[in-house]
């Protein structure tokens, strides 16, 4: 059973503020000691964090409701009640949140990667020791704690890559993934063995090259056929695309072609990112002199012919990916975040830096 989610939609709720205490201070020989009642607590806030080590979203999908806690009352003393809990909600780098009704942008992790306090709680209500005055020696009112708020949003998952490897279902990104880096992505001689996105690092000249392996598309995934165009999304964040194409198939001619034109029915600005064409498979006999044939018919196409099963091509490709990807993620401009409460907490660690050869798939589980 697949344990990958790239969408939840959660209801989020801060804590609604303590209430504010009407009490008086009563002591032997001090009868009329005047107004002792403490102010309410502040309620707790919806904090959201980025954690390096989730890959998913499943973790929302056994919990959808979270509330922070209330603040607590006020008492006799000038005790002032206890502050809520904030309520801490972990998301994996790359998430968006919007509103669940307006899909208003709220939040893009892939930006910005510091702790979010969301919604924050209400405030405590005044106890009575306020309102003394010289007129009013006994005050007895209190104001009541301030509620919270509660809002439905949706969150999504958009992987975050360098290069972005695109191809019919078979035509070798998996096996290309499991040579360039350490992940162990499920390898074999069928369609469709990919069915969650893979990400793997390559690590050439001091340097780490994020890459994403989605499951085949084949013709009409951008109108719903297959399994691609449910994850076509997670290749829009990267900075180039590699179109591998399956150089044992009949039809390697129009693969390009056919690839390039679902891309641009999903998003025009897909296919105009940064690309080139790798034909795989050259160490079978049936595909000689297909990677000229190929060349030939795109003259203005990077194209490379490689074997994982030989390593012919692969150090050229690796080298390919590095000139590709040798300027550094460009910095975007803030968020639009939620008016009036969003805000920002202490700054966290840059994702990227530390992100280890892992696939969704072995974080979360064995396909079954």
């Amino acid at each position: 059973m697949e344990k990958f989610a790239d969408e939840a939609v959660i209801e989020v709720s801060s804590g609604a503020g303590g209430n504010g205490c009407v009490a008086f201070r009563r002591e032997k020989y001090i009868p009329k000691g005047g107004p002792s009642g403490g102010d309410g607590g502040r309620g707790g806030a919806v904090v959201f964090t980025v954690r390096r080590n989730l890959r998913t979203l499943s973790h929302l999908r056994y919990k959808n409701k979270y509330k922070a806690e209330n603040g607590h009352d006020g008492e006799n003393w000038g005790r002032y009640g206890h502050n809520g809990s904030d309520v801490i909600i972990p998301l994996p780098p790359g998430s968006l949140i919007r509103d669940a009704q307006t899909q208003k942008l709220i939040r893009d992790f892939s930006r910005q990667q510091d702790d979010f306090i969301f919604l924050k709680g209400g405030n405590g209500g005044w106890g009575n020791i306020r309102f003394k005055s010289s007129v009013n020696q006994a005050p007895r009112k209190a104001h009541p704690g301030k509620p919270g708020q509660t809002v439905k949003l949706k969150i999504e998952l958009q992987i975050m890559a360098d290069i972005g490897l695109v191809g019919f279902p078979n035509a070798g990104k998996s096996s290309l993934l499991d040579r360039f880096t350490n992940a162990r992505p499920k390898i074999a001689p069928y369609p469709f063995t990919t069915k969650i996105p893979n990400l793997g690092v390559l690590s050439a000249d001091d340097r780490d090259i994020i890459i994403a392996d989605i499951p085949g598309l084949i013709k009409g995934a951008s109108q719903g056929a297959g399994l691609g165009i449910r994850f076509l999304k997670h290749i829009s964040r990267t900075q180039a695309l590699a179109f591998l194409v399956d150089l044992s198939e009949d039809n390697y001619l129009d693969a390009f072609d056919i690839l390039l034109n679902e891309l641009k029915s999903f998003s025009e600005e897909l296919s105009l990112k940064k690309r080139l064409l790798v034909g795989t498979k050259t160490d079978l006999e049936e595909t000689d002199g297909r990677l000229e044939k190929l060349a030939a018919k795109f003259p203005g196409e990077d194209i490379f012919g490689i074997s994982v099963y030989n390593g012919n091509g692969i150090k050229e490709l690796a080298d390919k990916f590095l000139n590709l990807t040798e300027n550094a993620r460009e910095v975007s401009p803030p968020d639009t975040q939620f008016d009036g409460e969003g805000g920002s907490a202490q700054e966290s660690e840059q994702v990227i830096g530390d992100l280890t050869d892992l696939s969704i798939g072995d974080f979360e589980g064995e396909e079954e």
